[in-house]
């Protein structure tokens, strides 16, 4: 059976975009199958126009198609990414969310894989509180949570974030970041593929 990982994040400005395409690269280097999805913007365009980097990049990402219910309904792990919003999850990335209402009800998204990953200006500027707020959504559903944990060199080259990759700084996502962040996608496909009971648990890395 071939895993079916869905991505879905958030991007004002680009560096979640990087993430998100890493974690779907290292998905991808399982076998799996990835649908890279964002979610729907609902900041005014005169909002946007202040900012030419949030105008570069969603002109630049329109070809991306917006994340659809369906995608959480045919995906048997799921990666989300957002930028931190004061410790919290973007909006639009909660309100895509928050209409999954009918598949939790439904069980659809019970017993799942998932995994989280965000971005912040700061070092200390809330990423851990994103990734743990973006949890109790996951308890919730009753998914299966896949942090990348202390497992592997990437995520120690990369800060050392057991939650989930975090990009920091305004420069957007640096090869440290993408390389954990591609860790985190490879560790997350193939646990689901471990809970479709096709390959056993991934080891600890030696290098780790």
């Amino acid at each position: 059976m071939t895993v079916k990982v869905a991505v879905i994040y958030y991007s004002s400005t680009g560096t979640v975009h990087a993430l998100a395409q890493a974690v779907a690269s290292g998905a991808m280097t399982t076998g799996a199958e990835v649908r890279l999805r964002r979610a729907a913007e609902l900041a005014p365009d005169e909002a946007i126009d202040q900012n030419p980097l949030w105008r570069r990049h969603a002109d630049a990402t329109k070809s991306v198609p917006v994340a659809e219910l369906d995608d959480l309904a045919w995906a048997d792990a799921f990666a989300f990414g957002t930028p931190t919003r004061f410790g919290t999850p973007a909006a639009q990335l909660k309100q895509f969310i928050d209409q999954a209402g009918g598949l939790w009800r439904a069980g659809v998204l019970a017993d799942k894989a998932v995994t989280a990953f965000t971005s912040a200006h700061n070092r200390h500027g809330g990423s851990e509180a994103t990734i743990l707020a973006l949890g109790n959504v996951f308890y919730h559903w009753g998914s299966v949570i896949i942090p990348p944990g202390f497992t592997d060199a990437t995520v120690y080259a990369a800060g050392g974030n057991p939650y989930g990759t975090v990009a920091t700084g305004s420069e957007g996502a640096d090869a440290a970041a993408l390389g954990a962040a591609r860790y985190q996608g490879q560790r997350l496909a193939k646990f689901a593929a471990r809970l479709s009971g096709d390959v056993p648990v991934p080891s600890r890395s030696a290098a780790a």
